[in-house]
């Protein structure tokens, strides 16, 4: 019945609330004048016209106090300490009216009567709307979810006042490993030992453990998540200090467990030296510029002062995207540098030029790449293609307009390649260490890395789709493992390992340690409240199924070809001696790939790649759409000899 009544008082309009509010103030204050002349004395003897007439003047002036003071602008259910501070000098200045009244109005009053209507007047205004709140908040505690705080700290502290008044969450106890504060109550909630942290969440009901450490370091919030993963229930983190001083988010804003936490990491601090050397007051151009790693090099760049900043893209979409972010952070930052979308593809070279020429580029960043691996082994002549002759067309326009620095975004898919994609990218490198012999003019430089998290094709945005859709998780094989970076510390290193080069140098991101997938899927799973469901865990919510490896995919990834590799001026970047091959040499190749490609056989294409000296090591056979079509209709026409054409072909090339 209580509960019916409070709903229907929550759902009226605040102006009826308050109209309540003041209904009920006027019956505590006649009442506690009443009562402090009955406590006093008999109050028949006291009864009279001048009574009458003061406690009317007290109740008005009482209100109108009160209205000014602002106390029926206060929310009951929010009522602080703030709140019950206007409320007693609310009630004083009832108390001094009174007085003030029955003097002018000479009616008869005891000394002691002001003191007793005070503390009445305290115990009804005050403690009502105690009680009230009590019963709201009780009321609002059932609707709420039940959530543990990790994290008695200031941090904690303060999440936990904020979700008390919050409609969302209930704190009910708090977890710490600090001795001193185990067993204690925090702000009205008992603080237990992380060995207590199972029985805990069974006896509260705990939905959620909500992380309130923002200020400790990647690798222990790692080992703390690591932990915490066992438990199968839902993590959420509030944010760190930084974001916190910059105003971006509050102290109660939650923000789910993010994969950088998992993969603790910890980010390094740029070289100012190294990240501004080839980029402040120069021109500078990207391409690929709406890319993944393309559009976050154009981020990073423009917080180091170019003079003008070319975004080359052949997506249209894309370009138009960063062009406007970009556009609108220098706006906001009042910055003068000159931003230039070209829409184009990299394999025009003679747009290339002009672009170099006419904008006076002093710094190229090479990120336009086709770069996921199944699609390029589907189509094998598109990726040769854009990824090889874009290449040399970037960089030949370049060298041949001066440009003083040329960083190529390369892979370690390009490490004893096992699909066309890698070994593109290995051809790609083997150009740009060609060019740079006897060249004085343009430093060429390459930047080798393993997978960034969130780029297109990642698996982290897959696994949360994957998850949010109740599964199953798909992973190609149970022990495939991959190195991770995030895109900004990626973009960060390889402008500065671009800055080092004096020309033909293959620089290698520290990359930290490999991940093996299913862990990565699992912890994903258990951080998100879930369990990994399988045949010895039936009950379990999500299952992780195995697809095969793709067309062209390895189960480990590497980043070096030979073991020679030594330290640089940074930390996480290293340099390595990779075979070259001479200018013409390489010539040699490219015309035989080429010969191979405009006849279309890509089997000759496989032939000449691994003839080659990049470390070709197929996993699968030939996939491309194209080639199997064609040897489907050869097959029905029985007119074509793939063998045969294979020799005619080659025989052709040379």
């Amino acid at each position: 019945m209580i509960n019916i009544i409070l709903l229907k008082f929550f759902s009226i309009p605040r102006f009826y609330k308050r109209i309540i509010s003041v209904f009920f103030d006027i019956i505590f204050i006649v009442s506690a004048i009443l009562g402090s002349f009955l406590i006093r004395d008999d109050i028949h003897t006291w009864l009279s016209q001048e009574l009458y007439f003061t406690i009317a003047i007290s109740v008005f002036s009482s209100i109108f106090i009160w209205s000014r003071l602002g106390l029926y602008r206060a929310v009951i259910r929010y009522i602080d300490t703030k709140a019950l501070t206007t409320i007693f000098l609310g009630v004083v200045a009832s108390g001094i009216t009174l007085v003030a009244t029955s003097y002018f109005l000479k009616t008869p009053m005891p000394r002691s009567v002001p003191f007793i209507y005070i503390a009445l007047l305290l115990v009804f205004v005050g403690g009502s709307r105690l009680l009230m709140r009590g019963l709201i908040n009780t009321q609002s505690d059932k609707e709420k979810m039940p959530v543990l705080i990790y994290g008695a700290g200031s941090a904690g502290r303060q999440l936990a006042l904020s979700l008390q008044h919050g409609a969302e969450y209930d704190p009910v106890a708090f977890i710490d490993d600090k001795i001193e504060l185990q067993k204690i109550n925090v702000a009205g909630l008992k603080v237990y030992s992380p060995k207590m942290l199972e029985k805990v969440i069974k006896k509260c009901n705990a939905k959620k453990i909500l992380l309130a450490m923002p200020s400790i370091s990647r690798g222990k919030r790692q080992r703390l998540l690591n932990e915490l993963q066992k438990y199968s229930i839902k993590v959420l983190m509030i944010p760190g200090s930084a974001d916190l001083v910059s105003g971006k988010v509050e102290i109660d804003t939650l923000r789910k467990v993010d994969i950088v936490d998992l993969l603790g990491r910890e980010a390094v601090k740029p070289v100012d030296g190294l990240f501004r050397r080839c980029i402040e007051n120069k021109h500078v151009m990207v391409t690929g510029a709406g890319g993944s790693i393309g559009s976050e090099l154009c981020r990073q760049i423009v917080k180091q002062n170019p003079i003008s900043l070319v975004l080359y893209e052949m997506s249209e979409f894309s370009l138009y995207q960063i062009e406007k972010e970009i556009t609108e952070f220098i706006g906001e930052k009042n910055s003068a540098i000159t931003i230039i979308p070209i829409l184009a593809s990299v394999l025009d070279k003679s747009l290339l030029s002009n672009v170099i020429k006419k904008f006076a580029i002093n710094t190229i960043y090479h990120a336009a790449a086709y770069k996921h691996v199944p699609l390029v082994e589907h189509n094998v002549i598109s990726g040769i293609t854009n990824n090889v002759w874009g290449t040399l067309a970037c960089a030949e326009a370049a060298k041949e307009n001066m440009v003083e620095n040329f960083v190529l975004i390369s892979t370690d898919k390009a490490v004893r390649p096992t699909n066309v994609m890698g070994s593109t990218k290995r051809i790609a490198e083997l150009i740009l260490q060609a060019l740079a012999v006897d060249c004085n003019t343009t430093r060429f430089s390459m930047v080798r890395f393993g997978n960034v998290l969130g780029s297109s094709g990642s698996v982290v945005p897959l696994f949360k789709k994957q998850i949010a859709e109740n599964g199953p998780i798909t992973i190609t094989h149970p022990d495939i493992t991959r190195y991770f970076m995030t895109i900004p510390e990626a973009a960060q290193l390889v402008i500065q390992a671009g800055s080092m080069g004096l020309g033909g140098e293959v620089y290698v991101l520290d990359m930290g340690q490999p991940v093996k997938i299913y862990d990565l899927a699992e912890k994903m799973i258990h951080l998100t409240g879930l369990t990994v469901k399988s045949d010895t865990a039936s009950e379990g919510d999500i299952e992780i199924t195995y697809t095969g490896l793709r067309p062209g995919e390895k189960l480990y990834e590497e980043l070096l070809i030979g073991e020679s590799v030594e330290g640089t001026e940074h930390q996480r970047i290293m340099k390595a001696k990779e075979i070259s091959m001479s200018h013409n040499d390489l010539q040699a190749l490219l015309s035989k790939l080429k010969a191979a490609m405009e006849v279309g056989n890509i089997a000759l294409v496989r032939d000449i790649l691994l003839a080659a000296p990049l470390g070709f090591n197929p996993s699968s056979e030939i996939a491309d759409y194209l080639w199997e079509q064609n040897k489907i209709l050869a097959k029905n026409i029985e007119k074509v000899n793939p063998v045969d054409d294979c020799a005619e072909t080659l025989r052709l090339v040379e």
